[in-house]
């Protein structure tokens, strides 16, 4: 287990019983699910006039969306303050493939109608199918992908 996870799991547990917990309270009070992509393009429709942005879903949902994205962003930035002794991890990651594999992740989260979080996260939560067979996509993808980079030589 230690080679797995050499800084322990308690906080990985943690994290993901505070997310669970997270999307479970936006979706009882609000009937709202907390996935990122749309969160992402909702944001979107503040500064573009692309008609993709304007859809109705993005326009009206786009102010408490702001506050979640924020709030990600803020939780982030804690943890990295309070706990993490502002030990910042940095990765060795060329930027012009961190730049391709946004792209194509953002193709892919198009594609497939949501994000890992939404599909993981909520979809799961909810039983959806096709959150399932997107989250099983996602996790072959991620696994293969992995170990070619790695049979390459890694970044």
């Amino acid at each position: 287990m230690t080679a797995l996870f050499p800084h322990g799991w308690a906080h990985y547990l943690a994290g993901g019983i505070l997310i669970g917990l997270g999307v479970s309270l936006l979706f009882a009070l609000t009937g709202f699910i907390g996935g990122v992509s749309t969160t992402y393009s909702a944001l979107w429709s503040y500064i573009s006039r692309i008609p993709y942005f304007q859809h109705e879903r993005f326009v009206t949902t786009r102010n408490w969306r702001l506050m979640y994205g924020a709030g990600m962003i803020l939780g982030a930035f804690l943890y990295t303050v309070c706990c993490s002794r502002m030990h910042v991890q940095i990765t060795r990651v060329p930027a012009w493939a961190l730049f391709a594999g946004g792209v194509l992740g953002g193709i892919g989260t198009r594609m497939s109608g949501g994000c890992t979080s939404g599909h993981g996260i909520c979809g799961l939560g909810s039983l959806q199918l096709p959150s399932l067979l997107a989250v099983l996509t996602f996790l072959t993808v991620a696994i293969a992908t992995a170990h070619i980079v790695h049979a390459m030589g890694g970044f």
